[in-house]
This record gives C-alpha cells, sequence and structure tokens, in this order.
C-alpha cells in the first residue's frame, strides 16, 4: 500500500513537471523571407541553399551555434501547398554545415524554404524562396555558353600576372563527393564573344588547367570573359553535376602606383562664382582599384564637414562616374551650392579622394564674379542689330539718293579747281536715232535742268577748222567725256573713235578726264571695237531703259549724275513745268523719228518751256 501511494505521488509529480517544462518552451523569432533574393537552381543539376541566418557571422555563426546546443532544422513550403513540411535526409536532401543540397533538382522543388535554429532557450526561423529553372530558361549571352542559373562570381586579375581559379562550390560537393570530382572549362571572349573549350586556342601556355583549377601564367586584355566550370561527382552510385561561371577581368598590375588622384580643380584653378545664384563645384578624381581593400570615395567638404553633415538644405553633393579603365575608377563630384552668398566666400571649400592606398585633398578658390547688366546689354544689342539691319535696308534701297545727297552737301565743285571750259563732251554715232536722243533729251536736261555746261562737236566747231584737232581740244578742255553706246557707234575711222581714243588716253595720262558710257540700246560684245571692249570692263555703265528712264526721278538719271560733276539741281518755281515740257519734248521727237517728221532745224528748248509756261 504505502509503494502504491509512493508511485502515486511519482507520477503527479512528473505529470507536473512535464506541463512546467512545456509551458517554458521559447518562442520563435520570425524573420519572414530574406531579401537577398530568390535562389536558382537549373533543373536536373546538384544545387544548394545556404540557411540566411548565417549571412551576418557576427550575429549567427554555424561553429558557434554548434557549441551552444543549437539545432538547424530544414522545412518546406512547396508552391500550390499550404502546409510546411519537414525535409528529413535522403538521396536527394543532404544537409552539409549551414547548406541543404538538392542533388539533383527537379522542377516540383520549386517553393519556399524554412530554416530553423532553435535550442532550449532560443529559436529563429528564415525563409528562402528557390526556383528551379528549366534550361530552356537560362539567360545566355551566345548560344554556345552552357546554361548557368547562378550568377557568376568575379575575379580580377593583374595585367602580365598570375592567378589560379577555384570553381565555386567545388569544396562542397568534394565532401559529399564518393570519388574525386573532375572539372572542365570553357571560356567566351568579352572581345569576340566566341566559345572556346579547354586547351584553348591561344599560343604558349598563358592558361593552363592543373587538376580542377585553371592557372593563369599572364594575363592579358584578350583572356577577360566569362569562364565555365563544370563539375562532375559521384553520390550514391549516381552522377551529378553542376556549372558555376567567373567573370574575369583585367585590371593595372599592383606594382602600378594605386594612389588616388585629383585631376580638377587644378591648385591654380579659380572658380568664378556669382552671389545670389546657383553655383557647381565640379571635382574629377581617380581612384585606383587595390585588391586586399576595394572601399574608394571621392567627397567635398565645408568647413571641415561633409555635406551631410552640415544640415544646411542649400548644400547638397552629386556623384557620379565617368570612366572605368581597368579597375581604376574616374569619377565627379558636384558640390551644388543653391543662392550662393557673399558670406560664402569665405568658407572653406575641399575635394577629398580616398582609397586603401592614400589619402589626398585640394582646395577650391573662389572668386565673385562681376555682374554685368546682362537685360540693359541685350536690349542695346537688340536696339543695334535693329537699327543696324534698317540702315543696311535702307542704303541698299537709296543708296544712289543717299551718296546724291552726301555729294550735294560735301561734294566739291569742280569748277573752281581746275579751268576746264565744259562740263561734259558727248560723243555718240552722228546721222542716227541716237543722234536724236543725245540733242532732244541728253543735251536739254544736262544744259537746261541740271545746269551742266555740254560740249557737241557739231553745234560747238567753227567751220574751217581741221576735225582732229578741235576734236582733241574739246576733250582735252571737258571734265567728263560721255560716250553714248549704241549698235553703229565706233566704227573703224570714225570720229567717235577718234573722241573715245583721246577720252581714254586722257584719263589714262593726267587723270583729270572721266570717261562715262551711256548704253542706249543693248549691244552684243562681239560688236564692240576693242578699245570700247576694254572701257566696259572697267568704266562705269549707265542703261537708258525708254520710258522707265524718261523721269528726272528714275534710276537712269540718278546714276548719270553720280559720274557726273557736283551740282546742285535747280528748284525754282519754274522747274517743274520745264521738266514736263522736257518730257514732251523728248516723246514728240522719238515719235517723229520713227515717222520721218524730224527737220534739220532744232528747237529751242527755251521757246518749248516759254509755250508750256
Amino acid at each position: 500500500m504505502a509503494s502504491f501511494i509512493l508511485l502515486f505521488l511519482l507520477a503527479i509529480t512528473g505529470g507536473a513537471a512535464s506541463q512546467s517544462n512545456d509551458s517554458t518552451e521559447p518562442t520563435c523569432d520570425d524573420w519572414g523571407e530574406s531579401s537577398a533574393g530568390k535562389v536558382s537552381v537549373l533543373d536536373g543539376e546538384a544545387g544548394s541553399i545556404r540557411c540566411a541566418l548565417f549571412s551576418h557571422p557576427s550575429v549567427y555563426n554555424y561553429t558557434s551555434a554548434q557549441s551552444a546546443g543549437h539545432n538547424l532544422f530544414w522545412y518546406r513550403l512547396l508552391d500550390g501547398h499550404s502546409l510546411e513540411q519537414p525535409i528529413p535526409n535522403s538521396s536527394r536532401f543532404s544537409k552539409d554545415r549551414e547548406r541543404l543540397w538538392l542533388q539533383p533538382a527537379v522542377a516540383n522543388d520549386t517553393g519556399q524554404y524554412i530554416c530553423m535554429l532553435s535550442n532550449k532557450s532560443s529559436c529563429s526561423k528564415i525563409a528562402m524562396r528557390l526556383k528551379v529553372v528549366r534550361r530552356d530558361e537560362a539567360v545566355r549571352s551566345t548560344p554556345c555558353e552552357p546554361p548557368v542559373a547562378v550568377a557568376p562570381t568575379q575575379e580580377l586579375i593583374g595585367m602580365q600576372e598570375g592567378k589560379i581559379l577555384d570553381c565555386p562550390d567545388l569544396q562542397d560537393a568534394a565532401r559529399m563527393s564518393e570519388s574525386e570530382p573532375t572539372v572542365s572549362w570553357s571560356f567566351v571572349s568579352a572581345e569576340h564573344s566566341r566559345c572556346y573549350r579547354y586547351p584553348f586556342s591561344e599560343r604558349g601556355s598563358d592558361r593552363e588547367q592543373r587538376g580542377t583549377r585553371l592557372q593563369f601564367y599572364n594575363m592579358l586584355i584578350p583572356y577577360q570573359g566569362l569562364y565555365f566550370c563544370t563539375v562532375q561527382y559521384q553520390r550514391r552510385g549516381r552522377m551529378l553535376n553542376f556549372t558555376r561561371s567567373i567573370n574575369v577581368s583585367a585590371i593595372y598590375p599592383l606594382v602600378v602606383s594605386k594612389h588616388p588622384t585629383i585631376f580638377h580643380p587644378t591648385p591654380h584653378k579659380v572658380f568664378s562664382v556669382r552671389t545670389n545664384s546657383d553655383v557647381h563645384l565640379v571635382c574629377r578624381g581617380r581612384l585606383p582599384l587595390v585588391l586586399h581593400n576595394s572601399s574608394r570615395e571621392i567627397w567635398w567638404t565645408v568647413d571641415g564637414k561633409k555635406v551631410d553633415q552640415l544640415n544646411n538644405p542649400r548644400f547638397s553633393q552629386k556623384n557620379s562616374n565617368v570612366k572605368y579603365d581597368y579597375g581604376d575608377l574616374t569619377e565627379d563630384s558636384v558640390l551644388m551650392i543653391e543662392d550662393f552668398q557673399s558670406e560664402d566666400l569665405k568658407r572653406e571649400f575641399n575635394c577629398s579622394v580616398r582609397n586603401a592606398e592614400g589619402f589626398l585633398t585640394r582646395r577650391a578658390q573662389l572668386k565673385e564674379e562681376v555682374s554685368l547688366p546682362s537685360l540693359e546689354l541685350g536690349c542695346g544689342l537688340g536696339v543695334t542689330l535693329v537699327l543696324m539691319l534698317l540702315l543696311f535696308v535702307v542704303y541698299h534701297v537709296f543708296w544712289l539718293e543717299l551718296l546724291l545727297l552726301y555729294r550735294s552737301w560735301f561734294g566739291t565743285d569742280e569748277r573752281h579747281t581746275d579751268d576746264k571750259e565744259f562740263d561734259v563732251y558727248i560723243s555718240y554715232a552722228r546721222n542716227s536715232e541716237e543722234e536724236q536722243f543725245v540733242l532732244s533729251t541728253l543735251r536739254s536736261v544736262l544744259e537746261n535742268v541740271l545746269g551742266y555746261s555740254v560740249c557737241i562737236f557739231d553745234r560747238d566747231s567753227l567751220p574751217g577748222g581741221t576735225i582732229t584737232d578741235e576734236t582733241l581740244s574739246f576733250v582735252a578742255r571737258s571734265r567728263r567725256l560721255l560716250v553714248v553706246v549704241s549698235p553703229g557707234y565706233a566704227s573703224q575711222g570714225s570720229q567717235a573713235l577718234l573722241e573715245l581714243k583721246a577720252g581714254i588716253d586722257s584719263m589714262a595720262l593726267g587723270g583729270h578726264l572721266r570717261v562715262i558710257l551711256v548704253q542706249y540700246k543693248p549691244v552684243q560684245r562681239q560688236s564692240l571695237v576693242r578699245e570700247l571692249r576694254r572701257a566696259r570692263v572697267a568704266l562705269a555703265l549707265v542703261r537708258w531703259q525708254g520710258d522707265k528712264s524718261k523721269e528726272l526721278t528714275s534710276r537712269f538719271w540718278k546714276r548719270l549724275r553720280v559720274e557726273l560733276p557736283v551740282r546742285k539741281v535747280c528748284r525754282d518755281e519754274e522747274g517743274g513745268s520745264k521738266e514736263v515740257a522736257l518730257m514732251r519734248l523728248s516723246s514728240q521727237n522719238s515719235t517723229n523719228s520713227q515717222t520721218g517728221l524730224i527737220s534739220n532745224t532744232t528747237k529751242k528748248p527755251q521757246n518749248i518751256f516759254n509755250s508750256a509756261s
């Protein structure tokens, strides 16, 4: 009876202790799904998932966790399922420290995998996403490269230096393999995008496979590219494989100086700044890569403080990469200052660069830019351009009028500077239509309206004299020789040719006589004599255009007045009626010349002007 009571008490005590232990079990800290991204494994290949709890060794370490009595458990939640299932060791699933291996992975293994680290006092778990990629879904840059689901690792090798490449995850496979794993290497050139299998096609032995490793003896630029290693191993009588890739890049040799430099600003550079405006200070530096410590940076300081330490919204900084040159980085850092004030000129602005090999800083020198009245200058320049354009248009349209106006104000009357008797000597073809044009139009306007003294040989020569002597005398006593060019002008041996030669010779020798060509009718160049052809090239030519040239305001009379000596136009009250009478006379003579009604007597213009009045 006593033994029975003792057993009953022991049962009650054990039950109470059991309930106490159950009530003190720790709650499990759920870290959710890892933000590191999903893990990809190629369908039919071996792959592994690493527990994300051990991503930070300072927080969780596998060896330390084992020493503290923690156990690592694996669960999975497959796509399309709602319950987590524990993952036991099997022919396909094996646990290797903090990794879970799938040997091989199949398409329906896609899902969420949870690792839980727990002991009697603590528990933590985190989930990772696994995706099994089909071979036709694998991303490949060239069709010849093998499909790979895992992102490539990076390897940097100094030019003309050596290095050994090991295939990633090879040691893990070797621990699980029942025999020595084998590795086959292939290469996709970054320069030509062509695929090569080992042994590669270069001459010499710069690259060599030694066992499972790939040995670089002399790194060259053409050797840059993606290197693929395919691992084959045997486990539990089954051949397994997986493929990894390594992106190999050439960098400058380690013997080259790795100290950072500042290209801009130079020691003597001075930034011109303008107050009350935004200012951008640009610093450009070269940051060589140091293999054992790749940290490098470029930054601005204002009065010894970094921009993010100023707590001043007017200051901001923006960095950008300019060039990547075989590991060395050229980077720009722009210090942006809003609403720059004169007090900012007293601040100290420094640009600094740093990597594992050294540190360099340089001060930016600022100078206030003198502000120019841009609005006033712009308006003044605009008005000046408009005025210049307006003057150009006015001169282009009214250049004859402006020239005549200038001559009337500032021109010199040649009558006071020489002893010539006549202003104009008119040379023309006799007994032709041009003779009527000269006598009734040119002579009348020049003498009666414009006030010039005109010499006409047939009118002013005395009877009984020698034609040659008197012609040369008249030409020498005239200031201008006006030649009326016509189809019948200057036939060989005529008096008109003598007048033309005398005028050209006088103009060439003494320069006191100027020759003016008036084209009454169009003339072909081939029909002109040699002297007249030469004269047309070098002398002014004024063209008569029929009815358009009858008015004194026409271009013909303005051009002719420019070539003639300076005279002021008569502006008396009867001037208008005289001009009208003159034009009527010219029109009447032109009609009479066509009907044969021209008489040998010439009417005096003064009588016609008086009758018009």
